[in-house]
């Protein structure tokens, strides 16, 4: 049995989110109605996963799940609305140790449990097996010490900025749940003359992907946009991949150009990891690619990856000891996929090596 908290602070929601959960007949669940409430049933319930509001009274959700995380660290997946100010409190979220994210739909709450329950109970589920991040992992402690660091070479080098062209080498990095906090670490790490282009997909809802790249903006030194339209590939450039489509490379008019593509049904997440990597192998040296799988459920870009390591590339696997859900990085080392296995925190320095940089 999986014990399953829900907070909200609708009473309606939590009748409705309890009978989803008790029709799949492996939960045990208790409900709580606000932050204080949660913060008391986490520690004398221990559920193994916790649904959390994030706008409520008395505590809100943000606040709750702090207290969570420092007195008894466990799997959150948060349930947040479909606005940009939803979205900058989810980014929060996950960097306070929640592991995973539901994008709440408008309108009726029936109609929409409707449109997210199988996304909800397959979420829910994969946290039952993910590894919670309490006071012990400090990702935004992480993320400060490798700006510092990347400021104090910047400081120390006088060699001039080299011009380099995209085609010198391409980096591919693929991810899921606690994918946000692994892509902090690894793009803030780095450097500021980092020569290749870098094309992101993360699975996230289209609403989010927006919010998300601005945040990671502010905190690279290398510039950070979404892939929202069709975009010229350049060197140095961050791309995050849209929510809601597929995020494909392609050769128009002699450049490479990342553009989205509607999601392809035969696949359940998006944007695809799979599709975005067949995308590279189509249009790009696999030789010169760099392919990085981060902390997620399943298998979504393994095999791509696996292809562009058999075919001259690099590619590293997230290790288990840093991903929250080692799924889709596990996968790719079972398939021979990975050329190395790094800790989220130590991938940045390797693709500093690997880049000349």
């Amino acid at each position: 049995m999986i014990k399953l908290l829900i907070v909200d602070d609708s009473a309606l929601m939590r009748r409705q989110l309890m009978t989803l959960f008790q029709a799949e007949g492996d939960f045990e669940i208790h409900q709580a109605r606000n932050g204080d409430e949660a913060v008391r049933e986490n520690r004398e319930f221990q559920p193994n996963v916790v649904t959390l509001d994030i706008n409520m009274p008395e505590m809100d959700g943000l606040t709750a799940l702090s207290l969570i995380m420092a007195e008894r660290p466990v799997a959150v997946v948060m349930v947040s609305s479909l606005t940009n100010e939803g979205a900058l409190a989810t980014f929060e979220a996950l960097n306070l140790g929640a592991v995973d994210y539901v994008a709440k739909p408008g309108g009726t709450i029936s109609l929409s449990l409707d449109r997210i329950t199988a996304q909800l109970v397959a979420k829910v589920r994969g946290a039952a097996r993910a590894r919670p991040r309490g006071r012990g992992f400090n990702a935004a402690g992480v993320v400060r010490r490798m700006r510092d660091e990347r400021r104090k070479a910047v400081q120390e080098s006088s060699a001039p900025k080299q011009v380099v062209t995209a085609t010198d080498g391409l980096l591919v990095i693929g991810a899921s749940t606690g994918g946000p906090r692994a892509l902090e670490i690894v793009l803030s790490g780095l450097p500021e003359r980092f020569p290749w282009p870098v094309l992101v997909a993360q699975h996230m809802p289209a609403a989010f992907t927006r919010a998300f790249a601005e945040r990671l903006n502010q905190c690279c030194a290398l510039e950070v946009v979404e892939a929202g339209s069709a975009l010229a590939v350049e060197p140095g450039k961050v791309y995050i991949g849209r929510g809601g489509a597929d995020t494909l490379l392609a050769t128009r008019s002699g450049r490479l150009t990342v553009f989205p593509a509607p999601e392809n049904s035969q696949y359940l997440w998006h944007p695809s990891v799979e599709l975005l990597g067949q995308s590279v192998l189509a249009h790009y040296d696999p030789k010169r690619t760099t392919a990085v799988l981060l902390t997620g459920m399943g298998h979504d870009g393994s095999d791509a990856f696996t292809e562009i390591k058999k075919r001259g590339g690099h590619t590293i696997a997230e290790s288990e000891d840093s991903a929250v859900v080692y799924g889709m990085p596990a996968e790719l080392v079972r398939k021979g996929g990975a050329s190395m296995i790094l800790a989220a925190e130590k991938i940045a320095p390797q693709l500093s090596a690997w880049a000349g940089r």
